[in-house]
């Protein structure tokens, strides 16, 4: 069995903390308070964050952003990543949804301490669309039982 690719898995973890830490440094530079966050506000984001981590580890129409990183063609949502290196650590991240998931919220709570108006509405909408996928599934379950 090969070696993990630790050193890509740092990489991308050092490239997670950078990217946060400037968001940071820029909502401060922009005076931003990211204390004026509710209850409802983390709900509606994890929400979203489930949606979006979702759409881009599973769905045919991100299968593109997977494409270079997985074995064959990415479009079912079920590909494997690609074996050595960065390639397979940024595989490995983006065909895991609670992996994304992360990646995905800390870009949803920037974007709302950077750009409040612009990330409220991505992050809103994010967050109905996964309310109608329950919605949606419940509908089915529902109606399987029906019948």
């Amino acid at each position: 069995m090969e070696r993990p690719p630790y050193d890509s898995y740092a990489a991308i973890v050092a490239g997670f903390a950078g990217l946060l830490a400037t968001g940071g440094a820029l909502g401060r530079a922009l005076d931003r308070d990211p204390q004026c966050q509710t209850a409802l506000d983390f709900a509606v984001l994890a929400a979203a964050s489930f949606k979006a981590a979702r759409t881009l580890s599973h769905d045919q129409v991100t299968s593109f952003m997977r494409e270079p990183f997985v074995r064959g063609h990415a479009h079912t949502g079920d590909e494997e990543p690609v074996e050595g290196g960065l390639e397979q650590a940024i595989g490995e991240l983006v065909t895991c949804s609670r992996c994304i998931g992360t990646w995905v919220a800390a870009g949803l709570a920037v974007t709302q301490v950077v750009a409040p108006r612009f990330g409220r509405l991505l992050t809103w909408s994010l967050g109905a669309a996964a309310a109608n996928d329950f919605l949606q599934a419940g509908f089915v379950a529902l109606s399987e039982k029906a019948d």
